[in-house]
């Protein structure tokens, strides 16, 4: 009995020992977490805004002149190059004017060159005396009567044919037919829009933006932008300019901001979310905001790993937080600056709970 005895401790011994054991190496070993340094750096504040993206050429397209639709070369939808056919009117009534008004130019160069003619052939008589220089002003009156009649055949012919050149209606730049608002057999005049022309090589954004903020934007300031059809990826933008003439109902002036690069996904007529991000005119102290947690009590707090005798310490922290702008976080009272914060890890630490540090990027993130 007392041999079953032994043999059942020595067994209880080889189970609970090197539970102990390993019990103890993982207390030595701590919990692991990821830490990055407290920074000081200009603090900004962050304005969310929803605005449209337009296109910075936009066209209501119409013919120079009256005329009935004979071939259209395009439609809604179709991406067009500058220069390219859009519409054409019927031109047989305006190649006969133009034809009518050539003719009259040609008779005008005639009657022209027989008036040289003879006023030269008069001139050639003036030393002989058998002319009278009546005649001879008078020749010379009808040269000038004739020139001046061949000048205005010839506009009149060039105003007939810049009017059949005027019967194809080309585009004006590379883009987009957005609309197209006539059809074969249409009679239309000047004013009367045919197409609807946007350009979608050059794009910008317009957000409207309460007045408070009118005084602390400038010109080239940075804004994040994130296009309606994919928000999860992020784009860097320039302001462009601002229009400084507030919505009296809505208290909201324009702001324009263009990509920094081209942006496939940017198109005239979707909507866009942004960031615009304005300087405070002063510094402080930021952490990732990874490294705040936030209680339901209202509580916010950070936790700092100290190192002493006992190797590396999990330190909470109580901290009132300002701003938050590119994944950082303002604290304005709790840390001192120059603390190493726990990003990873932090969310089930005890105080005083060791721990094994790895040391983490200093750029900016966010959950």
């Amino acid at each position: 009995m007392r041999r079953l005895f032994c043999i059942q401790s020595f067994c209880l011994s080889m189970i609970v020992i090197p539970a102990l054991f390993a019990a103890g190496a993982r207390a030595q070993s701590g919990v692991p977490v990821t830490v990055t340094a407290v920074r000081e750096m200009p603090i900004l504040q962050q304005v969310p805004l929803t605005g449209t993206v337009m296109a910075q050429r936009s066209a209501r397209l119409s013919t120079a002149t009256s005329g009935l639709v004979k071939a259209l070369q395009v439609d809604a939808g179709v991406q067009v190059e500058a220069g390219d056919v859009l519409l054409e009117l019927d031109p047989e009534l305006a190649r006969l004017q133009l034809d009518s008004a050539e003719a009259r130019a040609r008779q005008a160069d005639n009657a022209l060159a027989d008036a040289r003619r003879r006023l030269k052939e008069a001139q050639e008589l003036i030393p002989q005396r058998s002319i009278a220089e009546t005649v001879v002003r008078d020749l010379e009156s009808e040269v000038q009567q004739d020139l001046a009649a061949r000048e205005q055949a010839l506009a009149d012919a060039a105003y007939q044919r810049a009017v059949l050149a005027r019967h194809t209606l080309k585009a004006p730049f590379a883009g987009v037919v957005s609309a197209k608002l006539t059809e074969l057999g249409e009679w239309v005049t000047p004013g009367q829009a045919v197409f609807d022309l946007v350009a979608t090589d050059s794009i910008r954004m317009d957000f409207p933006v309460a007045e408070d903020y009118l005084a602390a934007i400038r010109d080239g300031g940075k804004v994040y932008y994130s296009p309606t059809a994919s928000p999860g990826q992020r784009f860097i933008g320039e302001v462009e300019n601002v229009v400084p003439v507030t919505d009296p109902g809505a208290r909201t002036f324009l702001l324009r901001v263009l990509p920094v690069e081209r942006n496939p996904l940017l198109l005239p007529g979707m909507s866009v979310s942004a960031v615009l991000q304005l300087p405070t005119g002063r510094e402080g102290l930021v952490v990732p905001r990874d490294a705040t947690l936030r209680y339901p009590d209202g509580r916010t707090v950070v936790w700092t790993v100290t190192r002493g005798g006992d190797g590396a310490i999990a330190r909470e922290n109580l901290v009132q937080t300002g701003l938050q702008f590119d994944g950082m976080v303002e604290i304005r009272s709790g840390l001192s600056g120059g603390e190493q914060v726990v990003t990873q890890g932090n969310e089930a630490l005890q105080m005083g709970q060791s721990v094994v540090v790895r040391q983490g990027s200093t750029s900016p993130g966010g959950r």
